[in-house]
């Protein structure tokens, strides 16, 4: 038989940890599936310097530990298990994991995004040898050396801009022949002098044997390879919403994120309600996706105080 809990959260970085924490003092007793990644993207952070509350930083790893620890002391239950079926179709929602299965009268859905990868193959034979998605995570291993950033858009001149803390040059190489960043962050990286521009280019191959030695890129209007020698490459074309296991069921919009009633955590199925990453395509920090989950938190009670199921 399915164990049955009144609110059950998928995910566990900011926003699912911060809905559990006000399910859990709302006497609700949420049940959250961590997974086995659980923490989310912070769990590749080195320093958070820009979440309040912590003036000297924090690491995010330790930031999650953090709000693992203040969800178990109001009495959320994590366990550390991937949902892989959601079905909702009908109340209560279904949800199984490997080892499981699980009934929820609301649903709470913080399963997050993932950074977008090339998907070449020498891109994954070298990832964590110098193939890397997180310039604050990696950039210092690679001090005094000459490093790469793919991408166009503020992530990626952001991230281009943090590595020359280290890097001996960074160059940003990016498929069209002008930046999608901000004016401002344009005009920062283009002020940078050890910024340069590889434009109309894409990779088509990491080179290195046991660690990254260069990236070959091809100019997409002239066809031309050529080789660039960097130590480091940085993967900064955006994310993608863990939401395939919702397709079909849930409205999301062209990308996978969630579609929510603006201002709202509710999603177009009744009882179900979704936070962080999973549904914002514009800010995706820290702190606006634990407001979304004290939201979340906050609309699951309403709306099973109404349905006389709290």
């Amino acid at each position: 038989m399915p164990e049955r809990v009144r609110v059950l959260i998928v995910g566990s970085g900011p926003a699912g940890y911060t809905a559990a924490v006000y399910a859990a003092r709302a006497e609700l007793e949420p049940l959250m599936l961590a997974g086995f990644q659980f923490g989310g993207q912070l769990m590749l952070t080195t320093d958070v310097e820009n979440y309040p509350g912590f003036p000297e930083g924090i690491t995010g790893p330790e930031m999650m530990d953090v709000f693992q620890k203040q969800a178990e002391r109001f009495g959320t239950r994590i366990v550390f298990e991937d949902a892989t079926r959601i079905d909702l179709s009908q109340r209560p929602f279904r949800v199984e994991t490997d080892e499981q299965q699980l009934e929820a009268d609301a649903l709470i859905l913080a399963t997050g995004a993932s950074a977008r990868w090339l998907g070449i193959d020498s891109e994954t034979r070298l990832q964590n040898k110098g193939v890397s998605a997180c310039a604050t995570c990696d950039g210092a291993l690679f001090r005094g050396k000459p490093m790469a950033v793919v991408g166009g858009g503020d992530t990626a001149i952001e991230e281009a801009l943090f590595l020359t803390r280290f890097a001996t040059e960074v160059a940003v190489i990016h498929r069209r022949d002008e930046l999608r960043a901000s004016k401002i962050m344009q005009e920062r990286a283009r002020k940078n002098e050890k910024i340069r521009f590889v434009w109309d280019s894409v990779v088509d191959e990491v080179l290195g044997d046991d660690f990254v030695t260069g990236v070959r890129v091809r100019n997409v209007k002239t066809d031309e390879t050529s080789e660039i020698p960097v130590e480091a490459l940085f993967i900064a074309i955006g994310h993608v919403p863990n939401t395939e296991l919702l397709r079909g069921q849930l409205d999301l919009d062209d990308v996978g994120y969630i579609r929510v009633t603006p201002g709202r955590s509710l999603t177009n199925v009744e009882g179900v309600f979704a936070c962080g990453d999973a549904m914002d395509p514009v800010y995706r920090q820290a702190v606006t996706a634990a407001g979304t989950g004290c939201m979340a938190a906050i609309d699951a009670e309403r709306w099973l105080a109404e349905q006389e199921l709290d």
